[in-house]
């Protein structure tokens, strides 16, 4: 349902994704792991059609993200980093407006609604302004716009950034639920959310995949740590001003 081959993106000089090629199926949860600067974002902005490709292939769904964006888009619910909401809506009329921005109307729409608002837990903060809610509530008001649609495709950047333990963990939780019929792809630099949401990995560093496998693959390459695993393939802040 994700096909990305051979993806490569250039900020001038700076290659920040370099020949990318991963894939994700109907009912997988994979997890894109790397540190600060990787290349995730970038990543995650070129498949959802925000950013341009300068190399390579996007589809969605069997649809090019480049020849034909528009539809590609329709088929993807997408959580971006530091996602933006007008704080002088409350909850629930700003989930109603992006509804309504996503074509659905009359009951369907208020179903759609009503059903983000339980699957995200917003019930207590469902009538507040969005400026009156806490970080947490917040970011699951984002990730509940990112499911108003029920698309077959959910991309998510970072999405337990800002949640405390019990948040995280409910999040953790729907998002694997979610993948039993999605096709699900998340970034994350947080190495226990591999075994808790995720059926398969990929860990990126400077642009470049260096491990791709089930939870279980990784830690075995890891001789039983994704800790030991992550410090192995991947550069730290120090290594990469040396080099």
């Amino acid at each position: 349902m994700i096909d990305v081959k051979n993806l490569t993106k250039r900020f001038g000089p700076k290659l920040a994704v370099d020949d990318l090629s991963f894939a994700v199926k109907k009912g997988e949860v994979l997890g894109f792991l790397g540190p600060n600067g990787a290349g995730k974002s970038t990543t995650m902005r070129m498949v959802t059609g925000f950013s341009p490709v300068s190399t390579g292939q996007i589809e969605i769904c069997g649809i090019s993200m480049i020849d034909d964006p528009q539809t590609a888009k329709r088929k993807i619910g997408y959580l971006p980093e530091s996602a933006p909401l007008y704080n002088d809506m409350t909850v629930t009329s700003f989930l109603n407006w992006i509804a309504k921005m996503r074509g659905l109307s009359g009951s369907t729409r208020k179903e759609a609604v009503a059903k983000v608002i339980e699957t995200c837990f917003l019930e207590q903060v469902a009538r507040q302004s969005i400026d009156t809610l806490s970080k947490g509530y917040r970011h699951r008001t984002c990730l509940a716009q990112s499911l108003i649609h029920d698309p077959e495709v959910l991309i998510l950047d970072e999405p337990t950034d800002g949640l405390d333990p019990n948040q995280k963990h409910e999040v953790r939780k729907l998002i694997k639920e979610l993948g039993k019929e999605k096709a699900v792809l998340f970034s994350t630099h947080i190495l226990e959310e591999v075994e808790a949401a995720c059926t398969r990995a990929v860990i990126v560093d400077q642009g470049k995949i260096v491990a791709d496998g089930t939870p279980s693959e990784l830690k075995d390459q890891g001789n039983g740590s994704l800790y030991d695993l992550f410090h192995k393939v991947t550069t730290t802040d120090a290594q990469a001003a040396a080099a």
